[in-house]
This record gives structure tokens, C-alpha cells and sequence, in this order.
């Protein structure tokens, strides 16, 4: 991955443990409301909202509206193309010569 950028942004957002839970609350369904998220914390709408933002700004989630609420899910190919690009960064086919 030639994109350390968007790497860096989406390493950060999976960094906080809160916010690898909602990961992992969203990969066993195929979406979850901020309500039912907020029922697996200790914290407010608003910090949801700010977890969300980041996970969203990553690619990893997307969020619909539905009435007031929003609902969230795993963005599908996120997985697949981060892994395949954690692969690739971290063992590279063939090695940088200086």
C-alpha cells in the first residue's frame, strides 16, 4: 500500500479499544442502531457519535438515518481490503534495495 495516509487514519481509528468493540458489535450483524451500540458502554450519544465519526472517516463503517436514529455497518470490502493491504505493507513480495 503506497497510501501511508490513509493506512495511518485507518490504524488510529481501530487503536482506541472502544471503538475495536463496535467493530467487533457490527461484524455479527448486518447493522446496528446507536441505540443498541450505546447499550454495550458506558458513555454517552455523543461519544458514540465521535467513535463513529472516526470509524466512518476510515472506511470502515457506513451510516444510514432511519427516523432519529442512525444505523451503522461494517463496510463490507473494508475487510478484505485491509487486510490484503496490512499483507502487502508488512511483507512485501520483494525487498526495498538501498
Amino acid at each position: 500500500m503506497e497510501n501511508y495516509e490513509q493506512l495511518a487514519v485507518i490504524l488510529k481509528a481501530l487503536a482506541d479499544p472502544k471503538r475495536l468493540k463496535i467493530v467487533e458489535l457490527l461484524s455479527a450483524t448486518d447493522s446496528l442502531c446507536a441505540c443498541d451500540l450505546l447499550e454495550h458502554f458506558d458513555f454517552t450519544q455523543p461519544t458514540l457519535s465521535h467513535h463513529m465519526k472516526l470509524l466512518e472517516k476510515a472506511g470502515i463503517v457506513s451510516v444510514t438515518k432511519k427516523r432519529q436514529w442512525s444505523h451503522y455497518a461494517l463496510q463490507e470490502e473494508f475487510v478484505e481490503e485491509f487486510l490484503s493491504s496490512l499483507k502487502e505493507f508488512l511483507l512485501p513480495e520483494t525487498s526495498i534495495r538501498y
